[in-house]
């Protein structure tokens, strides 16, 4: 496929999501949240560093759009500088956990003798370890940071991805085209790339923005629990955890960042559900 190609088909996936009020819902935030994380890099409404020991738990004002927290700090701005985080944890397990998912994929549909077997029940025994235990366990040797709220959600969602993916890969890798391709010879990874990948692409789409949309729940959970990312470090989960042992006192710095966690979780899976319908459109 050539580059114009490509740009025509991503085009036309992006004209048929915006065309669905789910899906414009979904590009809206996602775009939105892009954007602050950029502009996050180069400005934001007070200095992260900055706080006010005189106006701590202050209520919204001009100076202070969403309030400070317990420390004085703005709440916007550490917002905005903590979607950043959010985004690059997002991105990063999006690519890890598929990487690692298609990896046991195509371990599962191994014509080789025991392979697939031995993958299947590797995936069986580890899939129901949580994702805090993974996190735990990374956490040891080393530290908390974003790194390991990564790899765990990328272990967790990628073998979560294998399961869930592997009867569409099982059906593809038995069909006439799959055998067609070995019987010219193509290899095994050739074919699985080429010919069974394609067809579990909608259940890749689906799983995906899960994990993305996952992963920041995780993020926010891990650094709760003081296993997330490392101290003074801008994330949602750093701006809820600071915040929600005061939640009675004072509900509007729980709010906030609550509100964002949940409308970046909520168009993350809507984008990913409006894939799927696209999918279906395009297979009739």
């Amino acid at each position: 496929m050539t580059m114009r190609n490509l740009s025509e088909s991503c085009t036309r996936v992006f004209r048929a999501i915006w065309r669905r009020g789910s899906g414009r819902y979904a590009l809206t935030v996602l775009g939105l949240w892009m954007a602050v994380a950029v502009v996050s890099l180069f400005w934001t409404p007070q200095p992260l560093l900055a706080t006010d020991g005189y106006h701590v738990w202050a209520a919204p004002s001009a100076a202070h759009p969403l309030g400070t927290d317990g420390t004085g700090a703005d709440v916007l701005s550490w917002l905005m500088a903590g979607s950043r985080t959010n985004l690059v944890i997002a991105a990063l397990t999006v690519v890890c956990s598929g990487a690692l998912g298609l990896l046991l994929v195509g371990l599962m549909v191994s014509r080789r003798a025991g392979l697939g077997s031995v993958t299947v029940a590797v995936v069986d025994a580890l899939i129901s370890i949580p994702t805090v235990l993974i996190a735990l366990l990374l956490t040891v040797p080393f530290g908390a940071s974003v790194g390991v709220i990564v790899g765990a959600c990328s272990i967790a969602y990628g073998l979560n991805l294998a399961r869930v993916a592997r009867p569409a890969a099982m059906l593809a890798a038995r069909s006439d085209y799959v055998g067609s391709a070995f019987a010219g010879g193509a290899s095994g990874w050739y074919a699985f790339t080429r010919h069974v990948v394609p067809n579990i692409a909608p259940v890749l789409a689906v799983q995906l923005s899960i994990s993305a949309g996952t992963s920041v729940l995780a993020e926010a959970g891990l650094t709760y629990l003081g296993v997330g990312v490392g101290a003074g470090v801008p994330s949602w989960g750093h701006s809820l955890a600071t915040s929600v042992k005061f939640i009675n006192v004072f509900p509007l710095t729980v709010l906030w960042p609550g509100l964002v966690v949940t409308l970046a979780v909520v168009a993350l899976n809507l984008l990913g559900d409006a894939l799927v319908r696209v999918g279906e459109e395009v297979a009739r």
